[in-house]
């Protein structure tokens, strides 16, 4: 069932139309239309997507807020990505990996019932990484230069466009100001059409009390999630999500919230957090037959990336157990042993490439 008073279509094509005017003047018809696409391309399928989403029960506002955000961030990230020089082939791939990061933070926190200005602040935090690896992938490929990296690190067409809105002279007090376009101000969760009271963009995120040592904390539960929360610190975003998913959402909140704050390590006592980590980890089940076959795929991946002469010279001296672990997968069978030890073999081998 569609969410009543939220219809997607007529609203992507909304912001669409609204971008049509403040897309940047000096760029050619090409530019301002992969502009322009992808902002409706990408705020059309996010609001089709919360629309049939029959689980998480968001309202008509709530999926507009996550709408707008998708398409003004859009909008911001491929004009950095067309003024960065970054060859055109790679705009989509880019674009897609940024709007899937906000899709499913928005969703994340959303559910969470996160303050507003927190959510701003952590789909900030995840374009500009999203942004920002995907362009280090590129480096790392030599597919790009190291000058070209850096140029393109350093696009912020949401910066440039707050700096020239603060610089422009006030108008007179007789004339009544233009409206400006949604999708010329710093992505925010207001609603277009009523909702909340909106949350001014840049307001700093309600902050998070541990002032205190973390051990001082009675609840065990709590040290338990701010563990977890210094672990997905280190885990890429697709992950955290996928983690995150199994948490009840009172509890994915809190993680989420402590995975923000700053220099949370040294919050933290190192002793408490091995004790919690430890806990934890004697009640996670054994690997299961799933593990087993990624383990097997990661293997048959990083083999079909390298020379078959390369690949057996490279296990020739090793263990009879690791030679069988390596072939077997190449024939899509697991062989048995510990999916630990599996799992630092095809690690050794993925970096081998």
């Amino acid at each position: 069932m569609a969410i009543k008073g939220f219809n997607y279509e007529e609203f992507a094509k909304n912001l669409t139309d609204q971008a049509k005017e403040i897309v940047p003047a000096d760029f050619n018809d090409n530019q301002k239309q992969f502009v322009v696409n992808t902002l409706y391309n990408f705020s059309n399928m996010a609001g089709k997507a919360l629309s049939e989403d029959k689980e998480s029960g968001f309202t008509a506002d709530q999926a507009m807020m996550i709408t707008q955000i998708i398409a003004e961030w859009s909008f911001h990230k491929s004009v950095d990505l067309i003024r960065s020089g970054i060859p055109q082939q790679f705009w989509d791939p880019i674009m897609q990996k940024i709007a899937y990061t906000i899709f499913e933070i928005a969703q994340q926190t959303f559910k969470q019932n996160l303050p507003q200005d927190q959510i701003l602040q952590l789909i900030e935090h995840h374009v500009k990484k999203a942004y920002d690896e995907s362009i280090k992938e590129l480096k790392d490929r030599n597919l790009i230069d190291e000058a070209l990296m850096e140029k393109a690190v350093k696009q912020s067409n949401i910066d440039s466009m707050m700096q020239q809105m603060q610089e422009e002279p006030p108008a007179p007090p007789a004339a009544q100001p233009a409206p400006q376009p949604q999708a010329a101000h710093k992505p925010s969760a207001q609603a277009p059409q009523g909702g909340a009271k909106p949350v001014p963009a840049g307001a700093p995120a309600a902050p998070v009390d541990i002032s205190k040592p973390i051990e001082k904390y009675k609840p065990p539960k709590l040290l338990k999630l701010v563990a977890v929360a210094l672990l997905l610190k280190r885990v890429t975003d697709d992950r955290v999500q996928s983690i995150l998913n199994h948490f009840e959402q009172d509890d994915a909140g809190t993680v989420l919230r402590y995975m923000y704050v700053d220099n949370l390590e040294e919050k933290v006592d190192p002793s408490v957090t091995m004790r919690v980590l430890e806990d934890i980890g004697k009640n996670l089940p054994s690997a299961t037959e799933v593990n087993t076959n990624l383990l097997v795929e990661r293997v048959k991946t990083t083999a079909s990336m390298m020379d078959r002469q390369k690949l057996e010279a490279l296990v020739q001296l090793e263990r009879p157990n690791v030679r069988r672990f390596v072939f077997n997968a190449l024939e899509g069978e697991f062989y048995k042993m510990s999916p630990r030890v599996a799992a630092v073999i095809a690690s050794h081998l993925e970096h081998s490439v």
